[in-house]
């Protein structure tokens, strides 16, 4: 796949050409077909940078939330990355399976249980770090902290249209941005 420069930028001339099949503007469609092209990208990198260690980047999420050392439940853990209980529970089976976290009954509440990082997890998320930095630098590479910091921006807009239009249609699922 070539990318080719017109007067607004780089574009990709087979995603304009399916497009323009289906609306007159395809700069949205673009657009999106854009950010979903990144965000593949991004996750091919930090997918390499675990060195054949690779944890789905909603696990990395996970241990990261619990390196603090503070035990979480599946649900305060589902809320704050904004997905299901049921996602977390898989999460969290695959890093126990992995000797990443624990799990242990919940003191306060019989029908729960709170879920602890180990000292593995720990190991591979200080493994993780400068791999998964030096991927952040290759893709980000030749871009300014002001546009990370717009490309960020951007993204997350788009997170609270989404939010809204699923409001709007009574969609009660999760999300991470307040």
């Amino acid at each position: 796949m070539k990318y080719v420069h017109d007067d607004r930028g780089l574009y990709d001339p087979a995603v304009r050409e399916t497009m323009g099949r289906f609306a007159e503007d395809t700069t949205a469609f673009e657009a999106a077909a854009a950010v979903r092209a990144a965000a593949h990208a991004v996750e091919r990198l930090r997918a390499a940078g675990a060195e054949g260690r690779a944890l789905s980047s909603g696990a990395v999420d996970l241990l990261l939330r619990l390196s603090n050392g503070e035990p979480a439940g599946v649900g305060e853990l589902a809320r704050a990355a904004g997905v299901s209980s049921r996602n977390v529970t898989g999460l969290v089976d695959t890093l126990e399976k992995a000797g990443m976290v624990v799990r242990a009954p919940d003191p306060a509440d019989r029908r729960a249980v709170l879920v602890s990082i180990t000292e593995g997890g720990l190991g591979w998320l200080d493994d993780f770090r400068e791999p998964a930095r030096l991927a952040m630098a290759a893709v980000f590479h030749g871009f300014s902290a002001d546009d990370v910091a717009q490309l960020r921006d951007l993204c997350l807009r788009l997170v609270v249209n989404q939010r809204a239009v699923a409001a709007r249609m009574g969609d009660t699922a999760p999300s991470t941005v307040d």
